[in-house]
């Protein structure tokens, strides 16, 4: 299920239809299992948006009001680094119902994995040990 800024999803002919939709961000919340969401890079994307980071956060952030739609058992993810009260509201990010910093955390080592095995050039297989894997 993707929601956003109309700006920000790209035309229906370029999304594939099996099984994507795309609707409003209070449907979406209610029936995620996983809310995912993005950093808006403000930097690049405030022409497109037409819009102040305080109205952005009122359409279309993770606010407290809208936490409250959510599963009993619905999680918060977001990659980081995190516009605190535009994507998603601060206390949000240090929520007991929260992963970014988890999912951060394991995105350094994946990504370390992968680099290695890049450099290796494939000829090596990388497997953490279960002393150090850190799920």
């Amino acid at each position: 299920i993707l929601a956003g800024p109309p700006a920000m999803i790209r035309d229906a002919a370029d999304i594939p239809p099996a099984g994507v939709t795309v609707t409003g961000i209070d449907e979406a919340i209610k029936s995620a299992d996983v809310v995912m969401m993005l950093r808006i890079q403000l930097e690049r994307h405030s022409e497109a948006l037409q819009m102040s980071k305080v109205e952005y956060h009122q359409s279309y952030g993770l606010s407290k009001e809208r936490v409250k739609l959510m599963k009993p058992h619905a999680v918060i993810m977001h990659p980081a680094p995190v516009n605190r009260g535009v994507e998603i509201d601060s206390d949000l990010v240090e929520s007991e119902r929260s992963l970014i910093f988890k999912q951060v955390a394991n995105g350094v080592a994946v990504r370390m994995a992968v680099l290695e095995n890049l450099l290796d050039r494939g000829e090596q297989m990388w497997a953490p040990s279960l002393e150090t894997a850190n799920f």
